[in-house]
Parts: structure tokens; sequence; C-alpha cells
């Protein structure tokens, strides 16, 4: 088994963050206005990834000789399974597309869309009620997944045989799984930032030198919601002596409760920077803004937040639900992972013009630059100590 472990700790490094790479790029007459935000004229160029090759009805040589008679029992179940998440369609589009090419007799798989502590409030909600409809939880709310998890009889028991071909990190609680490991950015407008920030420190010594520029230019996470605050939570424990760099930026700085929100807004000029920022839906702004909208890996930490999955207890189709994780966990389904624009772990995923992986983030900052947002609970004391903490500056 790889013992390859994200690190807690960051480390100061001068590095640059790592080229973008592209789906699809847009060919642009006019590139931004006055108020250095809007796109005009863009026409779409294609630039086609290199097809996925899956092997039908096929599974690897280190898979148990039973697995066969799991194949065949998930068949039986009917060909379809249901999955509660807060993940867009088109990142799972890929992952449908290949697993039921893996798959043929999967006909029907239906994902649906909440907010992070949704998913978790609606299955509880359900099986109260007896039973719920949902095969598999899929959801980057660290510390909902640490408290749902912590129960006797929410999750089915499962022990994936590509485990013992991933990094120890790819099992985030038992029968957990990371389905992709999403880094947090800094996002800025290259149009307006009189400098590009390298990390959350520079940023600060950026604002430092003129904070009338910066005054509610800046935006960050808010931490009241379960992604906020599991971001900013995870980097100051890495590094307690960055609560200095935050001192000056948060006074500066807006909250917001979507990183789509924030990215628009620092395309459209409404923000200079943001920080704490999802990559994935931050990525196709890259691709798209011919250089307005840019983002960097931060040098003295760059979270990364796992996006985790497992089967529901009492899950309808739970032998569909199991092949379903081993497609994620696998070389096939971590490349369709990447496709649909998150960021895949696997080491043997090629990293190419269109995919983003775990060790782009690692070549950008090092091992050492990576903060882990680990599936712990957070006691309520220290959660409102932080949070009052944080907010204190925001308010100041």
């Amino acid at each position: 088994m790889p013992d390859r472990k994200p690190p807690r700790r960051a480390a100061r490094l001068d590095l640059s963050p790592a080229p973008s790479l592209s789906r699809r790029r847009f060919v642009c007459i006019a590139a931004t206005t006055a108020v250095g935000g809007a796109l005009a004229a863009c026409g779409e160029e294609e630039t086609p990834l290199p097809e996925n090759t899956i092997d039908v009805g096929a599974v690897p040589d280190y898979y148990p000789a039973e697995y066969a008679q799991l194949i065949a029992a998930a068949e039986a179940e009917g060909g379809e399974f249901t999955i509660y998440s807060n993940t867009d369609q088109e990142n799972w589009a890929p992952v449908f597309r290949d697993f039921q090419k893996k798959y043929e007799w999967v006909k029907d798989i239906a994902a649906n869309n909440l907010d992070s502590d949704e998913v978790f409030q609606r299955v509880l909600s359900e099986q109260a009620t007896g039973g719920s409809p949902a095969d598999l939880v899929v959801s980057n709310a660290a510390q909902a997944w640490a408290e749902f998890a912590a129960e006797d009889g929410r999750l089915l028991e499962y022990a994936s045989p590509e485990l013992e071909q991933l990094p120890e990190f790819a099992q985030l609680l038992p029968s957990v799984y990371a389905m992709s490991t999403d880094p947090m950015v800094i996002a800025y407008n290259a149009s307006l930032i009189p400098e590009k920030p390298k990390g959350i420190a520079h940023l600060a010594e950026i604002v430092a030198a003129d904070p009338d520029a910066f005054a509610e230019k800046i935006t960050a996470r808010d931490v009241e919601g379960a992604f906020g605050f599991t971001v900013s939570h995870a980097f100051t424990e890495a590094d307690p002596a960055a609560w200095d760099a935050l001192g000056q930026i948060l006074p500066l700085a807006r909250p917001e409760t979507s990183s789509g929100t924030q990215n628009d807004k620092i395309l459209a000029g409404e923000y200079l920077v943001g920080f704490f920022i999802s990559a994935a839906p931050a990525y196709p702004l890259v691709e798209d803004s011919a250089g307005l909208f840019e983002v960097v890996f931060p040098e003295d930490g760059t979270v990364v937040l796992p996006r985790g999955a497992g089967i529901a207890s009492g899950a309808p189709h739970p032998n569909t639900a199991k092949l379903f994780i081993d497609f994620l966990l696998s070389e096939e389904g971590q490349r369709a992972v990447a496709e649909g624009g998150l960021t895949s772990y696997r080491d043997s995923v090629d990293q190419v013009e269109g995919l983003h992986t775990y060790q782009e983030v690692v070549a950008a900052v090092g091992e050492e630059g990576v903060v882990f947002a680990e599936y712990v609970e957070v006691n309520e004391t220290d959660a409102a100590e932080f949070t009052t903490r944080w907010n204190s500056l925001l308010d100041s």
C-alpha cells in the first residue's frame, strides 16, 4: 500500500502555480472593459481530451476471485441506483458515462445536487421515517461526515479492493472514501491587482502596502458554513502564525457563501482577489477568460479538501453502490473524475492538458506545502472560538 500521506504543516516556498490546464479554450476579440471584468466577442475552440479507455465488464487482477459474484448480484438489482451529493452534474457526467460503459446493464443513475450539509440531513430524515432511496452519499462537508459516520448503522461497511493501490488518505473514515482531493486557491483579477499574490502571507504584504485600494475588494468564504469553516480552520490549525497575515486581510474582506459567486465577482472586478476558493469551479474561468482570471496554489499552505463517498445503510442497491465505489477509486474512475473537473489523486492518472491531479498541487508547493483537511469532528467550544476570532477580524 502506498504510504504517501499529506502532511499537516505548510512550508513557505517560492514557486509559481502549475500551468493552467484546459478542456476548452475561448478565443476573444475584446478582452476586458475599463472596469476590468467583461469579456466580449468570444468564440469557443475545443481541445479534445484523450479517450478514457474502459475495460468493459472486467476488473483488475488484484480483485478477489469472488468479485464476480458481487457483479452478478449488482446486475440482479436492476441496473439503477441513487446518489445524494453536493456535486454538480457536469462533474458527474464523465464518471457516469464511463461507469455505464464498464457495466452496460446500468441504465439509470439518479444524482441530486444538495447543499453540503443537506445531503446528510435528508438521509437522516428519511432513514428515521422508514428508509431512504439513497444508495450512495457524497459530500465534502468534513465535519458533517465525521458526525454522520460516528453513529452506528448509518453507513454500510465496505472495504474496497482498490485501497491497497492508493495512498493512505484514500480512506477518510471507516467505509468513507475520497472521490477527489480538491485544492483551495487564491483567485484574482489579473488586470486589476498590482502584483500576483503567491500565498496568504504575501497577499497580506500586498494589502498592507495600499489598504484603501483593497477595502471591501477581497472575498473570503463565510466560516458560518461547513465548507468555509473546514478549509479556513484547517489552514490556521496547520500554521497558527497565519493569524498575523489574516489580521491584515480580513478587516478589508467580505464573506461569501459560494465559490461560484466569489469567482463571478472577481471576474467582474467587484473583488480584486479571493482566497480559500475551491479550484473546481475556478479552473474553467482560468481557461476561458484569456488571462483575466487567474489562480495560484498558496505557497504557505494549500488546503486540500477531499470529497467523501460512502454507501448508506439500507441502500436499496448496495451491490451496485459497491461497484460504483470501486470504480471511483480505480484508475478508470479517477481519470473520469479528473475529466469532470475535480482533482484526482491516483498516481497512475496521467497529467495531461485538461485534467487536474493532486500531483499537480504537490509539484507546485511540495508535499510540505499541502494542508489536508481531515475528516475529524471539531468540538463545539473550539469551533465557536475559531468562528468568533475569524468574524471579529472580518468585522473590525
